[in-house]
């Protein structure tokens, strides 16, 4: 008899299922949309409810306590701000889970797992995208800009000239290993 053995163990270790769920948890927080297998599913909407219900709370300790699975300081304060704000007047049930069909592979059976109320930007499902179109633009300008002083450097004569004929640079103390064809030629 399973007296009071709640949970599933989905075939792994305690540490495996564990940081599973804790990364998961953050995923879900993070897209508030993902899909996985349905078991996996209905075992992290369990988690995500307590972690949700710790947010709304929001006093210093239940941040601690909801820092222990949401390792990620982004999705942390998201959860602290927009998303506890969003779900204040609900008392409960903060996740839906919707049944997609089987997995090609395996032929598991998968759900979507999504918050309530979605924000508008997750629901377009175009914030991790744009996410990483703010990234990459960050990450250009620094580099644009360390290529504009090295080009300053030299006037345009001296590029052209340096583009015009490249140099072939012998290792000193050997001498240049001539082909077949260096050999007609002289």
């Amino acid at each position: 008899m399973k007296h009071r053995v709640v949970g599933r163990r989905l075939d792994r270790t305690t540490e495996h299922r564990t940081a599973m769920f804790r990364n998961m948890v953050t995923s879900l927080l993070r897209h508030e949309r993902i899909e996985t297998t349905t078991p996996k599913a209905k075992e992290l909407k369990r988690i995500t409810d307590k972690i949700i219900t710790l947010a709304k709370r929001g006093s210093p300790h239940h941040r601690r306590l909801a820092n222990r699975d949401v390792r990620d300081v982004e999705v942390l304060n998201k959860l602290f701000g927009p998303i506890a704000q969003r779900f204040s007047a609900r008392p409960g049930g903060y996740t839906r889970l919707v049944r997609v069909g089987r997995r090609a592979g395996d032929n598991a059976e998968m759900a979507v797992i999504e918050l309530l109320d979605r924000s508008p930007q997750a629901a377009d499902g175009d914030e991790g995208k744009a996410a990483k179109e703010t990234k990459a633009a960050r990450a250009e300008k620094p580099a644009k800009e360390a290529a504009k002083p090295a080009a300053k450097g030299k006037p345009k004569a001296e590029k052209a000239e340096a583009a015009a004929k490249p140099e072939k640079k012998a290792k000193a103390g050997k001498p240049e290993k001539k082909g077949k064809k260096a050999k007609a030629d002289e």
